[in-house]
Parts: structure tokens; sequence; C-alpha cells
């Protein structure tokens, strides 16, 4: 990782990873806890495009599916006595809503491509929010 893709992770830390993590745990109800693994989020000459990749690829359908999860007592209930933290890392190569997520042992893992699909909003959301019911 140079130097350019380093501002532009360390841009993200410092203004959007914040909020982003605040209306999660908002949406959640209680405090979720975050590991990303930011090293492997870098991708060579795409640094231009990480505030938006990483917000739509990896926390707006976070966003999306907590939103509907947690839209009735049940489901609030649920996400809480399930979810205990997420993971955020680049390793597997994935690109697609279909392979991108695995959950174990109350770890939510989002291992995707981080400027691949980026508008992929809908899918992603859709997809997490059936999963992470499935295994509640």
């Amino acid at each position: 990782m140079g130097l350019t893709e380093k501002r532009s992770i360390k841009a993200f830390q410092d203004s959007k990873y914040p909020e982003l993590v605040k209306e999660i745990n908002t949406l959640a109800g209680f405090p979720v806890e975050f590991d990303v693994k930011w090293d492997t989020l870098a991708e060579p000459d795409y640094a231009h495009l990480y505030e938006e990749g990483f917000t739509k690829v990896y926390f707006t359908p976070v966003v999306n599916a907590f939103k509907a999860i947690t839209a009735d007592d049940l489901g609030k209930e649920a996400l809480k006595e399930t979810v205990k933290k997420i993971v955020i890392k680049n390793e597997g190569g994935f690109y697609s809503a279909g392979s991108a997520y695995s959950f174990e042992n109350g770890v939510l893992t989002i291992d995707h491509q981080p400027v691949s699909n980026i508008d992929d909003i809908s899918d992603r959301s859709s997809h997490l929010e059936k999963f992470l019911s499935s295994k509640m």
C-alpha cells in the first residue's frame, strides 16, 4: 500500500467511519464491535474511490439490513442476541453479495472487493438482510 492509499484510508477513518459506526450502533441498539482489516482494503490506483466504495460496499448494506431487521421489537432482540462483531476485509477476491458474507459465533464477516460493483447496494442490502435473518 502506497502513500496515496494510506492517505485515503486515513481520511475515511477520520471522517466517514465514525459516523457510519455510530449509525449502525444506533440502529442495533447496542455497541457492535468492528474489526476492519484496513490493509486488505487498499486497492492500488483506486484510492479516489475509497470513500464511496467503503461506504456503499461495506457500511450502507449493513445500515439497510439493520433497519429492516430492527423494524420491530422481535427483530431488535434477535439482532442483539445474534450479532456481536462485524469483520470487514478484502481477502477472498469476492465481488458479489452471494459470496461476500459469512457468519459464525456472533461474527458477521464481510469479505468483498471495495471497488467492485460499488452501486449494487440494493442487492447487497437485500442479500445481507435475508442472510442475517436466516441466522436468527
